[in-house]
């Protein structure tokens, strides 16, 4: 009978095996939640509970790999270009869709309603993966179709998580078309709702891009901390009542969180899943060049409450 590794686990929380690889790897996950921070070898022996000897001695090993830089003046340690090299062959690794493809059909499980997952592209997103709901009267989207960032709470979710800098620049270069009469057209209005968003974590939509349809979204990022794109259940109007929308916008926006995490991003200590907070810069209200946000696929689009034929 095999014997079982030694298991360390510091009070900090990092947990590594006694070998020396799970040591190695104890140090590189420190730098990483450190960066760009650059630690040195008492930092790294002390919040990984290991002697002085033991933490230079892997942080030489690691340097020696190009794993791990060492600056000589400060005499401190940060991740190098090998780490860079192996985080950036991970990523390439990521399937975004196949990743969150699993949280979509919990999430249909769970509520019975359709789930969409949106990616941005620009100042636009664009739908790329649904998994239908069972019942016979459903939201369905269309595949590659293109939605301005304003309409729909899967929009609202993506441009409550940009940093206020960029959503003033949106809003200074695209008017606020209506796509329905549920859709935000006012600049204080969407400012007001974007903070709401940003404070409960998902985003909200009774009809404002499809007429009889209601939504709640939330907000994907990737490693870097970009947005990817955004998470959303929808269905019809009167299946989602003030109750069932707060309690799926939790259930989104858990959804969210974990596939953020599983995509590789870590929230700043202190910091939510939202844009940081910063003062809204004023919106021009003239001499921009403004562009209508409904496009063709807003005012045409297929996407639409369908009645599903029984197959009883």
């Amino acid at each position: 009978m095999e014997s079982a590794v030694p298991v360390s686990e510091p009070t900090d929380g990092h947990r590594y095996t006694a070998s020396g690889l799970g040591r190695a790897l104890a140090v590189i996950d420190l730098l990483a939640e450190r960066s760009p921070e650059m630690v040195g070898v008492s930092t790294v022996a002390r919040d990984l509970s290991l002697p002085k000897a033991v933490a230079h001695r892997i942080l030489k090993e690691l340097t020696a790999n190009q794993f791990v830089t060492f600056d000589e003046g400060t005499r401190r340690y940060r991740l190098g270009p090998g780490a860079l090299a192996a985080g950036l062959a991970a990523l390439r690794a990521v399937d975004v869709q196949a990743t969150t493809n699993r949280h979509m059909r919990r999430l249909v499980e769970i509520t019975g309603e359709t789930a969409t997952l949106s990616m941005r592209q620009g100042w636009v997103r664009v739908y790329t993966d649904q998994v239908l709901s069972p019942h016979e009267i459903r939201m369905s989207v269309t595949l590659g179709s293109r939605h301005s960032l304003v309409a729909g709470s899967s929009s609202k979710a993506i441009l409550a998580a940009l940093p206020d800098a960029e959503v003033a620049e949106y809003l200074n270069t695209h008017e606020l078309v209506s796509v329905t009469p549920a859709t935000i057209t006012s600049i204080e209005r969407l400012w007001e709702d974007l903070r709401t968003v940003r404070r409960q974590g998902y985003a909200v939509s009774r009809g404002e891009r499809q007429a009889g349809a209601a939504s709640v979204a939330a907000a994907i990022r990737l490693a870097s901390g970009e947005v990817y794109g955004s998470l959303s259940l929808c269905g019809p109007q009167d299946r989602f009542s003030s109750r069932l929308l707060a309690e799926y916008g939790e259930l989104v926006a858990d959804a969210a969180r974990q596939v953020s995490a599983e995509l590789g991003y870590q929230p700043a200590v202190g910091q939510g899943d939202g844009a940081p907070a910063e003062t809204v810069p004023p919106v021009r209200r003239r001499g921009a060049r403004r562009q209508p946000t409904a496009s063709t696929a807003d005012q045409a689009d297929r996407s639409a409450v369908e009645v599903v034929a029984s197959q009883k």
